[in-house]
């Protein structure tokens, strides 16, 4: 058994996709050693901002010999379809093999004899083709042959290729860069060549080049040396694992330096202080004792000075100096304007082509929070309630036209917040345009404050209704307006906030506010009708726009229960469960809805919902059998009922108006309590009575009396959606 080592190297690799090339290599090289049916015991990939490697242990010297047969046609076939299996196979006439079918009939079969091959000629075959069909983000052609679109392409110009098998090198050559046993230590602290034995001496004589090829060990020098420099001056480090990722990317021999920045930059919000030493250059920042951000970062040096890095640290002192001077220019002349004012230049973006502008989205929004106040759906229904959110609502987009937002797109709504507390605006003003996008992601803070409520979901509703009004929707894994974000968002919201919203008539209410531009339609004509087929989804009966209309709020309200699945998956709720709920129409707070899809997942896991369940099914597909809809109420017999039919009539009778009362009052799981009495029943039935009986009043009775059980305990779910 022999170690191979493989190393390609070229110019810098962005940090950022040298994770995604360790998996790509490993995957290539697996597949190519699976198609020789060669393993490795173990494969270890490692990758600097200058090379990607690859050890894999324990390859044998050879490959197997294969012995394949193959079936041909008959011995008697035409001559043309023996010849064309002569050329599939490679073979002549006599080396076939004739053997006698079951039938008796003479069969040709090729036996195909592969020998085992030297491991070093699969592994030189390998190499060219795994930087051939190697996947970058983004990658690029050099040289010459860059004028042809037939040349390589690779992130950076592939400038080495170390590939030895044991201590010998696997000969190969990928776009004029042959293989061999020389690699380049460090840029600036190592001078010639490196030539490497095997694969056991790889990362050592690396590392006396400077190198450290190992990245997890670089992430742990940055971690570890970042953390013990902000310790040395008395300041603990603001926690960044992506940072450490990056910087441990760029760099091969990594050292962490301390620097400081002038004081009077605090002034600024610390989230810009932290976004500009972060995303522009790199750096870590630090906090005192009492958790407050103080005047020092922490940067990464890719080298290790003489004079312990007090000229890098000066050089990178004053570049920071420049960048956040920059962003206190910006905090500086941001403030000198109002968001009022800001809010102005709104009317200049363009949110949607079909929807207006951004200013006709916050006039939307503001309608919209106000009304969920003023319904009493969220927060108290005070005046002033619906006042702050009205207003929070009518700023919250104004720091997308500030300068600092157009520097840092990622501080949208955070700056909104912090130039409304300057302004002086109410602190609860400034909390729901500093919130309002949140939760943006699992694991985001819920907005619970009302003010905040309210504007979020204003703004994410609307968001949602729009578009669907416009049949802008989510395809497949397509959804470049963020809409399924925004509806986990407001279910989360919901969820925390116990907030019971009406889904169908909010989506009514966002509908009025852009309804003229829409359709010619009389707005409260078209609300009335809507109303009226809400429960059972009627919309057949409409023409022209209000269907249209209609039909996307019903997208919507579907939208919203498969993102319910989604999001109830991982907590353990049966999708079945939820399209049961929902399969009854009307239903549209989600907050109750959950509600009762929980008490059903409680109820359907029992001994006496099982039953129920197929009672349920056995009475629906004996009337979908029978092509009948009888009326549960019709119940006047002209005979007496056998003791099991009025068994289940007598229990019908006390378990309706329970569950009836049970539901309204949502008592969830007593209406399934109510239901649970009915299992018994409803089994004696079917043992003890012959619902299709000779007698047409008998079985009418019947089947009638098997819609009414149907119809009562769909009082708490479509148990026809329920899976088992």
């Amino acid at each position: 058994m022999t170690d191979f080592l493989l190393e390609l190297r070229s110019e810098e690799i962005p940090a950022r996709m040298q994770k995604g090339a360790r998996a790509e290599l490993e995957k290539l090289f697996r597949a190519k050693l699976g198609e020789a049916g060669l393993t490795a015991s173990a494969i270890t990939v490692y990758s600097t901002p200058r090379r990607l490697a690859l050890i894999a242990k324990d390859l044998a010297d050879e490959t197997q010999a294969v012995s394949e047969e193959r079936k041909g046609p008959r011995a008697d076939a035409p001559d043309k379809a023996i010849e064309g299996f002569l050329r599939s196979t490679g073979l002549t006439r006599d080396q076939l093999v004739e053997r006698e079918d079951k039938k008796g009939n003479a069969v040709l079969f090729a036996v195909i004899e592969t020998p085992g091959r030297a491991t070093r000629d699969v592994l030189a075959e390998a190499i060219p083709a795994i930087v051939r069909e190697f996947s970058w983000p983004k990658s690029m052609r050099w040289g010459a042959a860059s004028q042809t679109t037939e040349s390589l392409r690779w992130v950076r110009p592939l400038s080495g290729i170390v590939a030895l098998f044991g201590e010998q090198v696997v000969e190969c050559e990928v776009h004029g860069v042959t293989s061999g046993a020389v690699t380049l230590g460090h840029r600036f602290h190592h001078r010639g060549d490196i030539t490497i034995g095997d694969a056991d001496d790889y990362a050592v004589k690396l590392r006396a080049g400077h190198v450290i090829v190992d990245h997890e060990e670089r992430e742990a020098i940055v971690r570890d040396g970042a953390a013990e420099a902000a310790a040395d001056a008395g300041l603990s480090l603001v926690a960044d694992e992506g940072l450490v990722v990056e910087n441990a990317g760029l760099t091969e021999w990594p050292v962490p330096l301390l620097g400081r920045f002038d004081a009077a930059f605090l002034d600024v919000p610390q989230e810009v202080i932290q976004l500009t030493a972060r995303v522009n250059q790199k750096y870590f920042v630090c906090e005192d004792g009492e958790g407050r951000l103080a005047n020092a970062f922490v940067c990464t040096a890719n080298i290790e000075a003489t004079d312990g890095g007090a000229a890098l640290v000066a050089g990178n002192e004053k570049v920071l100096a420049a960048r956040l001077s920059d962003a206190k220019f910006f905090w500086d002349l941001d403030r000198k304007t109002s968001l009022a004012v800001h809010a102005e230049k709104l009317k200049d973006i363009v949110f949607h082509e079909k929807l207006g502008t951004v200013a006709d989205k916050v006039d939307r929004v503001a309608k919209l929070a106000r009304w969920l106040v003023e319904e009493g759906i969220v927060g108290d229904g005070e005046p002033e309630t619906a006042d702050l959110a009205q207003k929070a609502a009518e700023l919250c987009k104004a720091d997308l036209v500030t300068e600092m937002v157009g520097e840092f797109p990622e501080l949208q709504g955070l700056m909104g917040g912090y130039y409304a507390a300057a302004e002086g605006l109410d602190p609860r003003v400034a909390a729901a345009i500093r919130d309002h996008y949140k939760p943006v992601g699992q694991g985001d803070d819920v907005p619970i404050a009302p003010v905040t409520v309210a504007v979020s979901l204003a703004d994410k509703l609307d968001t949602l209704i729009q578009f669907f009004s416009e049949d802008l929707k989510p395809t497949g894994s397509k959804d470049p307006f963020a809409l399924r974000r925004a509806a986990l968002g407001v279910i989360q919201i919901i969820e925390t906030s116990h907030v019971r919203l009406p889904v169908f008539e909010t989506a009514l209410r966002g509908l009025d506010s852009n309804w003229k531009i829409k359709s010619p339609v009389d707005f409260s004509a078209f609300a009335d009708a809507a109303r009226t087929a809400f429960k059972d989804r009627l919309t057949s009966r409409y023409d022209g726009d209000e269907n249209r209309y209609l039909q996307r709020i019903w997208d919507l309200l579907d939208f919203f229960a498969d993102r319910l699945k989604v999001q109830q998956r991982e907590a353990g709720v049966r999708h079945d469960l939820i399209d049961a709920v929902f399969a009854l129409g009307g239903e549209d707070d989600l907050v109750r809805l959950l509600a009762r899809v929980k008490a059903l997942q409680a109820f359907v896991e029992t001994p006496e919902g099982t039953d129920l369940i197929a009672g349920y099914k056995r009475a629906a597909n004996i009337l979908k059998k029978e092509g009948t809809e009888a009326a549960a109420e019709q119940q006047n017999l002209s005979y007496t009922p056998e003791a099991a039919e009025k068994a289940l009539i007598d229990s019908l009778a006390a378990a309706e108006p329970r569950a009836r009362s049970a539901v309204e009052a949502e008592d969830f799981e007593g209406a399934m309590a109510a239901l649970a009495s009915l299992r018994d029943p409803i089994d004696r039935f079917f043992e003890g009575v012959t619902v299709n009986d000779e007698d047409e009043t008998k079985r009418a009775a019947r089947l009638a009396l098997l819609s009414r059980f149907r119809a009562a305990v769909n009082q708490v779910a479509d148990f026809s959606k329920i899976e088992g």
